[in-house]
Formats: structure tokens, sequence, C-alpha cells
């Protein structure tokens, strides 16, 4: 079998509940208003506005449960990723609840990690649980004080909402620039039992993501334990979100976190074999779904971008190569104004960070309105200008490059890079 991480994806049933379609998994979301707290009037005076979305959430499971998590390798560190790393730390990789807001990454303060540590505190005490059970994450604003009255002041109206059907309303409070919600489940079977793995994603921007990226969690009624959980959750990391770029931007405060509950009674999976297997392809399914709606939806895009790498010597020079087309200002300026320029494809390949030969490389465009090989044996071709255009005018585009040295391949998601992504990213505090 070839090196990929290109697997069908789609194989598994889809079902809906997000976060919430595992057993034993609760969510909300509330309106506390963290970003409006922050900001100041022309007086010097604090002016709360009320707003209209969701900007805190809380996910509590009915059981302690087993859990795994990557981290942004930024050396700049958010407080709540360094205390959430110290919680699963101190108890072996347990939690039983998450609490996670926007508006403010809770990032580059003084007080960082005393605000991070009140939130789980807060959650603790409701759950008459350890402080170090809980997780907690932020997204937002990098460099301002988080507030914590407004925090507060929504634990209560949070725990007083928990529902096994508040995804949603916990998908919309983690969006920052967000223009769509993302979430995803499927079911599968182990051993006999029907299980099912479910996540929510935020992201549009500051996205170029190394061991993890944006906030994701993910759940599952599978039973596996901390260290196959782990092994799983790294494994798909690197052939999912770290394939995605926005912006060539890695955040500060990038977490992502697989919790199970194990409530859908399969024998516990502590090892690789054919359980491992089923388990892993359904948090492929999730995780790729998901890497998908964070490209697609990335600050001012217009279209959907991949880059598929085949016949690589091996998978991690696949995945450099997709991922150095995928991430090129240039490549992505021509993608947006339907340019078939393939010079700007080969000067990203040309500058990846690997030993591949390039030259011997053809490249392909390919969307719903067909494929054209502009690009053969490293040498630019003679095509159908019109067609080209045709084909890169559709809002999803693939890039397909063939190294003919190998028989790995990878894909690597983005977008293209439009004149809203400046303007929302200059004016991004407001």
């Amino acid at each position: 079998m070839k090196a990929t991480n290109n697997a069908n994806y789609g194989d598994l049933e889809y079902i809906e509940g997000g976060v919430c379609a595992a057993k034993g998994f609760k969510a909300s979301g509330y309106y506390s208003g963290i970003k409006a707290y922050m900001q100041t009037g022309a007086d010097g005076n604090e002016s709360p506005v009320p707003g209209k979305k969701n900007d805190i959430a809380l996910l509590v499971a009915d059981v302690v449960c087993n859990t795994a998590g990557v981290y942004t390798s930024n050396k700049v560190k958010g407080a709540p990723v360094i205390v959430t790393k110290r919680n699963l730390a101190a108890n072996g990789g347990k939690a039983k609840a998450v609490i996670v807001n926007s508006g403010n990454a809770n990032t580059c303060n003084g007080d960082g990690e005393e605000k991070a540590q009140a939130m789980c505190d807060m959650v603790a005490e409701k759950l008459g649980i350890a402080s170090d059970m809980v997780i907690v994450a932020s997204t937002g604003v990098i460099g301002q004080v988080l507030p914590i009255e407004p925090i507060k002041k929504a634990i209560d109206p949070l725990f007083n909402s928990l529902s096994y059907t508040g995804n949603l309303e916990a998908a919309t409070a983690i969006m920052t620039t967000d223009t769509v919600k993302k979430e995803y489940a499927v079911k599968f079977t182990v051993g006999g039992k029907e299980c099912s793995l479910g996540g929510m994603a935020k992201g549009s921007g500051m996205i170029h993501p190394n061991m993890a990226t944006t906030l994701n969690f993910i759940t599952t009624d599978c039973a596996v334990s901390t260290e196959m959980l782990q092994k799983a959750l790294s494994d798909v990391v690197k052939v999912t979100y770290n394939c995605l770029s926005v912006d060539g931007d890695q955040s500060t405060n990038d977490t992502c976190m697989l919790m199970s509950s194990g409530l859908a009674e399969n024998n516990e999976i502590n090892s690789e074999g054919e359980d491992y297997d089923t388990f892993r392809a359904a948090l492929y399914q999730v995780m790729a779904n998901l890497t998908r709606m964070l490209a697609k939806d990335g600050e001012g895009a217009t279209k959907l971008v991949t880059c598929v790498c085949n016949g690589a010597p091996d998978l991690d020079t696949a995945i450099i190569v997709a991922k150095s087309v995928i991430r090129s200002p240039l490549v992505k300026c021509a993608m947006y104004g339907a340019d078939a320029n393939c010079g700007r494809i080969m000067c990203a390949m040309g500058y990846a960070e690997t030993d591949c030969d390039v030259t011997k490389a053809d490249v392909y465009y390919i969307s719903e309105a067909g494929k054209i090989l502009v690009c053969e044996n490293g040498l630019g071709l003679k095509f159908d200008e019109d067609k080209a255009k045709e084909i890169l005018s559709c809002d999803e585009i693939e890039i397909y490059v063939e190294l003919h040295q190998g028989k790995a391949e990878a894909t690597a998601w983005g977008c293209d890079l439009t004149y809203d992504y400046v303007k929302i990213n200059g004016d991004y505090r407001s």
C-alpha cells in the first residue's frame, strides 16, 4: 500500500451531533461580552455592547475521559495551552470538562496563567472535581488582558443550558472571524459495538499549524487507552491539520483535544490491530473533513485550493512539497485571479525544504470544469488559456503534482488570497 494522507475520507457514515454525537457528552454556549468588555470609548470607560454570537463554550462528559492533546509549537504559547498541558500531565491524561472562550486569546499577559487557572477552578467547583480535570482554551486578540468578570457571570448560564444536543451552541461560541460553524461526526463499529466520533473546530486566519491547529475538540464513546488516543491523534494530525495553511502564520494558541468516554462499551483499544485501525480511520475522516472546512473558510477566501503531491519518495517529502505550494502567496493570488501561471507552482516546489528532484514534475489544474496539463518534466507547456481560466474560476480547485519518484502521496489544503484578507486583518481588533 502506498503511503498517503489522501485516503478516501467519505466512506464512513456521517451523523449529526458534532462534539455531542458520541455518548456521554453535553455542551453549551453563551454570550458573555468578553470582547465588548475589552473595548473602551473615547471617554476611556468600558462600554459592553450586547452581542449576537456566543463567545464562551462548555463541554462536559458524564464520566472521566481518557484524553490526548497536541498543541502549537510556536515559542510564544497562550496561557491556556500551558495550563491545559500541565493539567493533563498531572493526572495522567484524564479530563471531564472543557471551557473555551473566543474574543481574547489570553496570550502574552502577565496574569494569563492565573486567569486560565481561574477558568478551570470555576468549572471544577461546579462539577465537584479537581481543577486538573478541566481543559481550558482561548482564541482571539493576542496581548490584551482577558476580563474574568464576564466569564464568572457566564458559568451558571453555561451549566444551566448544558445539553446532549448543545453542539451548535458550542461550535458557534468558539468562532472568531469564521463565517460558518465547523463540525463533523461519523459512526463506526468496533468489536460488535456501535461507536461514534465527532468534533468541532474553529479557524479562519493565522493558520499554518505545526503539531496542531486553531482550536479543535474531538470526542468519542469508543473505549481507547490514553496512550493509543495520543498515538492516533499525533499520527492523524500530521496528515490533516498539519497539511493546512491559510496564511502562513502559526497561532500561539493552537490546541487539538481528543476525549474518550468509553460508553460504547467495546473492549478498550490498548494496542495496534484491526480495532485500532477502524478507530483511526474514523478519526481521520472527521479530522480531514474539519481541515477541509477550515481551509475553505479562510479569511476573505473565495476558493478552496488543494495540492495533491503524488509519486514522492516518501510521505514526508510529499507533505513538504504539497504544503509549500499551498502556502505560497503568489500561488494563492494566482488562484484568486484564475491565472494559470505554472511558474509559480514550480517556484514553490523548488524552495520546498526537501531534496526531491522537482525537474521531473508534471503539474495539472483540476476542477469540476475539467483537467489540464500545464507543466511536464519541469517545463512549461503551451495550453488552452481559456480552458485553464475556466478550470481555475471554480470555487474548488486542485493542483495535482506528479513527481515520478516513488509511491507516496499527500494532500495539503488551503485557499486563495484576496483583498478581503487584508481588510479583515487590517481591522482585526475593532
